[in-house]
């Protein structure tokens, strides 16, 4: 099991990164969150990890905190809830946040997350309320760094990597402010999709 990363980030392509530790690059998916949260380009950066097994591949995800990569286990336990589905609701909302909506049961701000429908978000209100903290004082990141512009497109393509239609990603793409970099305006766009 690899349950933590430390070594230079070497590329950023939202949600994949990879991280050179002592000459062996890691490909590692995280979540948004986590991304807006990373340093720049050949700057050391730790990660809290996350190994999945399949007969096909073995895929790596990271997280800035151990309450995200907790959170993370307990979705994929969710029946109906994969590893790429519940990194995107780690892309929409935080730890914290998705904790206050399991514990309110909103259903409708969880339905909104990528992937999750009516009975997903009712499946998981019943099988995580009580299970998830939010998020720790463990957070590997001091603060989010500073993100190169980028085009319109990247935002798009990175909304429907996280499982968007391409209507729902265009859509929300139009509404961003011009100029915004790749990080802020997924941000902003998931943000105004889960309202």
């Amino acid at each position: 099991m690899i349950s933590r990363l430390h070594g230079l980030l070497i590329e950023k392509q939202p949600p994949h990164i990879v991280v050179d530790v002592h000459g062996v690059g890691y490909e590692v998916d995280v979540s948004m969150q986590t991304f807006y949260a990373l340093p720049a380009l050949n700057e050391t950066v730790r990660l809290y990890t996350q190994l999945i097994v399949r007969e096909d591949a073995h895929l790596l995800y990271g997280f800035g905190s151990s309450a995200e990569r907790e959170t993370f286990r307990q979705l994929i336990k969710v029946s109906g809830i994969g590893a790429k589905t519940a990194l995107g609701i780690l892309s929409a909302m935080s730890s914290d946040e998705l904790a206050q909506a399991i514990a309110a049961e909103d259903i409708k701000r969880l339905s909104a997350a990528p992937g999750i429908g009516k009975k997903t978000a009712e499946r998981m209100v019943l099988e995580l309320r009580g299970k998830l903290s939010g998020a720790g004082a463990d957070n590997l990141f001091a603060a989010p760094a500073n993100h190169a512009a980028d085009h319109s497109e990247d935002i798009i393509g990175t909304l429907l990597a996280l499982g968007y239609t391409d209507r729902e990603a265009r859509a929300a793409a139009k509404g961003l402010p011009e100029g915004v970099d790749v990080s802020e305006g997924v941000r902003l766009a998931l943000k105004s999709m889960v309202k």
